[in-house]
């Protein structure tokens, strides 16, 4: 059984000042040093690092590394997961599409499905398009913007093998019997690159907003709009980039003074160029310029992001003011908790042997998954 000892531990839940944790595959046995008790088959982890928290789970990422979920094999899916893991703290994952052809979108279905098969990074998929709306498309294309359809998205949810956890759809454009499917799913309805007015989102089934303040009707005096209902509307939780540009600091601090640590989830939205030398990148079918640790397209729009998942962590942190405990709630637990990923979110007895350890600056030094320290991409 493996050991890692005399560690700050943040588990979710609380905090442990002097802690260790026991594990395999699972955690056999988590608390204070006080309590410690040595095992005859202990194996001490080395763990350089004075803190350890949960593995994040992004729900909300197209790529990085030069690899896309549009178009990259299940061996590169695979190969990719494992440096986002190795590199930003990712021990959970939601491969998200685009925007695309019908065609293209089952194609990276099917391949996410695969590579699901062979590593427990990946637990599940998040469809970000088609079902949008154009007024708000972002870096959507919109040749291929269509309008919710639940038959649609069975078919995917099918070929995916069930993976679907989360859709991003423009509530205005889509009709009952879409978000009533989505429910009977457990797949969870995110308003985002929406038009929607205030009181169309209150009569609506959406529990969720996709990249909040980026790609929506804002926030207005007489119009609360998509921000304002993600602001404002209990139970509903709210994805932040935390990367300072597609949300200034001071927007970043008013969604954690609003909404709390419990009504945020951080996301990365990152694309293919995450990872790389600045430069000409791609993203949905369409270029992409990275430069000054932006993406955006040729007509200046913003496309997706180079995030590190760790970097968005500290940056909560730095922008809002908000303790590492908190961040951790954003990090991990509100994902794990909303999306009933139940063997992750927290260490506790039981629960899967997702560990990072942290220096006292919050910088990455280990990613521990089910048990084993990922080594490599």
């Amino acid at each position: 059984m493996k050991v890692i000892k005399n560690k700050k531990i943040y588990t979710g839940e609380k905090v442990i000042f002097d802690g260790y944790i026991r594990f395999n595959r699972q955690i056999a046995e988590i608390g204070d040093m006080e309590s410690f008790v040595a095992q005859k088959d202990d194996v001490e982890e080395a763990a350089e690092g004075d803190i350890l928290i949960p593995g994040f789970i992004d729900i909300h990422s197209h790529g990085g590394y030069g690899l896309d979920n549009m178009d990259a094999s299940p061996e590169e899916i695979h190969e990719m997961v494992h440096k986002m893991a190795k590199n930003e703290g990712i021990t959970s994952y939601f491969c998200t599409t685009m925007t695309q052809t019908y065609e293209k979108i089952e194609a990276s279905l099917k391949n996410i499905a695969d590579a699901a098969k062979k590593t427990s990074i990946i637990q599940g998929i998040h469809v970000e398009g088609p079902f949008v709306s154009k007024e708000f498309k972002g870096a959507q294309d919109p040749a291929y913007i269509k309008k919710p359809d639940e038959k649609v998205l069975d078919k995917w949810n099918k070929i995916s093998g069930g993976l679907i956890r989360i859709v991003t759809y423009a509530p205005e454009e889509a009709e009952p019997e879409f978000e009533e499917w989505c429910k009977s799913q457990n797949i969870v309805l995110s308003v985002g690159h929406s038009n929607a007015l205030y009181e169309q989102l209150l009569k609506s089934k959406a529990s969720h907003v996709t990249h909040l303040y980026n790609a929506q009707r804002g926030l207005k005096h007489r119009e609360p709009g998509v921000t304002g209902f993600g602001l404002m509307t209990p139970g509903v939780k709210t994805e932040l980039i935390c990367d300072g540009i597609h949300i200034v600091p001071e927007m970043v601090k008013l969604a954690y003074e609003v909404r709390g640590c419990d009504g945020i989830e951080l996301i990365t939205d990152s694309m293919r160029a995450k990872g790389l030398p600045e430069g000409i990148s791609e993203l949905g079918g369409q270029k992409v310029y990275v430069k000054d640790h932006t993406a955006r397209l040729e007509d200046g729009t913003i496309a997706g992001s180079v995030l590190s998942f760790i970097q968005a962590f500290k940056n909560v942190m730095e922008f809002t003011g908000a303790s590492a405990e908190e961040a951790v709630k954003m990090g991990s637990v509100n994902q794990a908790e909303e999306f009933g990923l139940n063997q992750k979110g927290i260490l506790a007895k039981g629960k899967d042997a997702d560990i990072l350890v942290l220096d006292r600056e919050y910088s990455l030094l280990k990613t521990i998954s089910m048990g084993t320290v990922i080594k490599s991409g």
